[in-house]
């Protein structure tokens, strides 16, 4: 696909977001939401694992899987990949944030199974993006996706003041909340499109 990187990787955080428009990536993010501090730390992991995993699965693919022909190997080189690079950060985490490491618990290992993150890299193979490119889409999916889980958890903040039906409650109105600003998001789809 012919379009360049720079735009790509803001049509990834506004007009394409990986999480409100294309709704991948959602346990994580409708579970850790309800802080703001744990928020941005799981955001910034899954930024850190699109960005860097959105590079190596390409070189991967068109270095090693196309020229082997091997590509029907590619979901599970992929996961491979994910998960491996996953595992390292869970590492960092551990040992230099313990604290956040505690926090995030369960879903700091299960960015692995983030569909997000292995959406982003089919994307890059189906839309046939180069290297740059690649880096770029899994840079602005990321920072989308931290964007997105920041604002739910800091609107989850404030909700916690208001007076919220009981049936609503919860995931009820993280729901909501989230189909409102995934139509925000999708108020911007018209000025760069990248499927």
């Amino acid at each position: 696909m012919d379009i360049n990187a720079f735009i790509l990787f803001w049509a990834a955080i506004f007009t394409s977001n990986i999480l409100l428009t294309n709704f991948l990536g959602m346990c994580s993010y409708l579970s850790i939401s309800r802080e703001v501090e744990s928020s941005f730390g799981l955001g910034m992991a899954v930024f850190f694992v699109l960005t860097v995993t959105a590079g190596l699965n390409w070189v991967i693919y068109y270095h090693i899987l196309v020229p082997f022909d091997l590509i029907y190997l590619q979901f599970i080189v992929f996961i491979i990949v994910i998960a491996a690079f996953v595992q390292l950060l869970e590492m960092l985490i551990e040992r230099f944030t313990p604290a956040l490491y505690y926090t995030l618990g369960i879903f700091l290992p299960l960015i692995t199974v983030n569909c997000a993150i292995f959406g982003v890299s089919l994307f890059l193979v189906i839309r046939k993006y180069s290297f740059i490119q690649s880096v770029a889409y899994g840079a602005g999916s990321g920072i989308g996706w931290l964007l997105a889980i920041l604002m739910l958890a800091g609107i989850r903040n404030r909700l916690k003041e208001k007076m919220i039906p009981q049936g609503l409650q919860g995931a009820g109105i993280s729901l909501i909340v989230t189909g409102i600003m995934a139509l925000a998001f999708i108020g911007f789809s018209g000025i760069v499109i990248v499927q």
